[in-house]
Protein backbone atom coordinates (compact mmCIF):
# COMPACT_ATOMS: atom_id res chain seq x y z
CA UNK A 1 0.00 0.00 0.00
CA UNK A 2 1.20 3.50 -0.75
CA UNK A 3 1.37 5.36 2.60
CA UNK A 4 0.52 8.64 0.84
CA UNK A 5 -2.88 7.26 -0.23
CA UNK A 6 -3.96 5.84 3.13
CA UNK A 7 -6.10 7.25 5.94
CA UNK A 8 -4.82 7.25 9.53
CA UNK A 9 -6.17 7.15 13.07
CA UNK A 10 -4.85 8.82 16.22
CA UNK A 11 -4.08 5.29 17.47
CA UNK A 12 -1.58 4.84 14.58
CA UNK A 13 -3.61 2.46 12.44
CA UNK A 14 -3.89 2.91 8.69
CA UNK A 15 -6.66 1.88 6.29
CA UNK A 16 -6.65 1.77 2.52
CA UNK A 17 -8.96 0.47 -0.20
CA UNK A 18 -7.68 -2.45 -2.26
CA UNK A 19 -9.88 -4.25 -4.75
CA UNK A 20 -13.12 -3.46 -2.94
CA UNK A 21 -11.79 -4.43 0.51
CA UNK A 22 -10.21 -2.14 3.06
CA UNK A 23 -6.82 -3.24 4.37
CA UNK A 24 -5.84 -2.30 7.95
CA UNK A 25 -2.40 -2.21 9.56
CA UNK A 26 -0.27 -0.15 11.89
CA UNK A 27 2.00 2.66 10.83
CA UNK A 28 5.78 2.66 10.57
CA UNK A 29 5.76 5.08 13.52
CA UNK A 30 3.73 2.62 15.62
CA UNK A 31 5.90 -0.40 14.87
CA UNK A 32 8.99 1.70 15.59
CA UNK A 33 7.57 2.67 19.00
CA UNK A 34 6.65 -0.95 19.77
CA UNK A 35 10.03 -2.40 18.89
CA UNK A 36 10.33 -6.01 17.75
CA UNK A 37 6.86 -7.50 17.29
CA UNK A 38 6.66 -10.98 18.83
CA UNK A 39 2.97 -11.92 18.49
CA UNK A 40 -0.17 -10.81 16.69
CA UNK A 41 -3.70 -11.83 17.69
CA UNK A 42 -6.03 -11.51 14.70
CA UNK A 43 -9.83 -11.23 14.65
CA UNK A 44 -12.15 -13.96 13.42
CA UNK A 45 -13.18 -13.78 9.77
CA UNK A 46 -16.85 -12.78 9.62
CA UNK A 47 -16.70 -10.66 12.76
CA UNK A 48 -18.62 -7.40 12.48
CA UNK A 49 -16.79 -4.41 13.96
CA UNK A 50 -17.70 -0.81 14.58
CA UNK A 51 -15.33 2.11 14.18
CA UNK A 52 -13.03 2.19 17.22
CA UNK A 53 -13.64 -1.43 18.27
CA UNK A 54 -10.67 -3.38 19.63
CA UNK A 55 -10.14 -5.76 16.72
CA UNK A 56 -6.63 -7.24 17.04
CA UNK A 57 -3.70 -7.23 19.44
CA UNK A 58 -0.01 -6.76 18.72
CA UNK A 59 2.64 -7.72 21.28
CA UNK A 60 6.26 -6.67 21.21
CA UNK A 61 9.31 -6.81 23.39
CA UNK A 62 8.17 -3.48 24.88
CA UNK A 63 4.37 -3.69 25.18
CA UNK A 64 1.06 -5.12 24.07
CA UNK A 65 -1.27 -2.83 22.15
CA UNK A 66 -4.83 -3.09 20.92
CA UNK A 67 -5.49 -2.51 17.23
CA UNK A 68 -8.73 -0.63 16.67
CA UNK A 69 -10.96 -0.72 13.60
CA UNK A 70 -10.45 2.57 11.71
CA UNK A 71 -13.95 2.13 10.26
CA UNK A 72 -16.88 -0.20 10.77
CA UNK A 73 -17.29 -3.27 8.59
CA UNK A 74 -16.97 -7.03 8.55
CA UNK A 75 -13.64 -8.85 8.77
CA UNK A 76 -13.24 -10.44 5.33
CA UNK A 77 -9.69 -11.73 5.63
CA UNK A 78 -6.81 -11.88 8.10
CA UNK A 79 -3.09 -12.03 7.47
CA UNK A 80 -2.32 -15.56 8.60
CA UNK A 81 1.37 -15.08 7.74
CA UNK A 82 1.69 -12.98 10.92
CA UNK A 83 1.06 -16.05 13.09
CA UNK A 84 4.41 -17.54 12.05
CA UNK A 85 6.19 -14.31 11.13
CA UNK A 86 5.01 -11.44 13.36
CA UNK A 87 8.22 -9.62 12.42
CA UNK A 88 6.58 -8.77 9.07
CA UNK A 89 4.88 -5.92 10.95
CA UNK A 90 8.33 -4.41 11.59
CA UNK A 91 9.79 -5.26 8.20
CA UNK A 92 6.92 -4.09 5.97
CA UNK A 93 4.15 -2.28 7.94
CA UNK A 94 2.42 -1.00 4.77
CA UNK A 95 2.78 -4.25 2.81
CA UNK A 96 3.27 -7.81 4.06
CA UNK A 97 2.67 -6.67 7.67
CA UNK A 98 -1.03 -5.82 7.25
CA UNK A 99 -3.43 -7.20 9.90
CA UNK A 100 -6.92 -7.66 8.45
CA UNK A 101 -9.22 -6.64 5.62
CA UNK A 102 -12.73 -5.28 6.03
CA UNK A 103 -15.69 -5.47 3.69
CA UNK A 104 -18.96 -3.53 3.83
CA UNK A 105 -17.08 -0.50 5.18
CA UNK A 106 -19.04 2.67 5.88
CA UNK A 107 -16.94 4.96 3.68
CA UNK A 108 -18.39 8.04 5.38
CA UNK A 109 -16.39 7.09 8.50
CA UNK A 110 -13.16 7.46 6.55
CA UNK A 111 -13.76 11.19 6.19
CA UNK A 112 -12.94 11.76 9.85
CA UNK A 113 -9.51 10.15 9.56
CA UNK A 114 -6.23 11.93 8.84
CA UNK A 115 -4.55 11.98 5.46
CA UNK A 116 -0.81 11.24 5.18
CA UNK A 117 0.30 14.86 5.73
CA UNK A 118 -1.90 15.35 8.78
CA UNK A 119 -0.77 12.02 10.23
CA UNK A 120 2.92 12.85 9.71
CA UNK A 121 2.41 16.08 11.67
CA UNK A 122 0.43 14.26 14.38
CA UNK A 123 3.08 11.51 14.73
CA UNK A 124 5.87 14.08 14.99
CA UNK A 125 3.98 15.99 17.68
CA UNK A 126 3.19 12.81 19.65
CA UNK A 127 6.91 12.10 20.06
CA UNK A 128 7.34 15.15 22.29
Amino acid sequence: MNPDQLKYTKDHEWIGEDGGLYVVGITAHAQDQLGDVTYVELPAVGRAVSQGDETAVVESVKAASDIYAPAGGTVAEVNGALEDKPELVNQDPYGAGWFFKLKDVDASELGGLMDAAAYAKYAAESEH
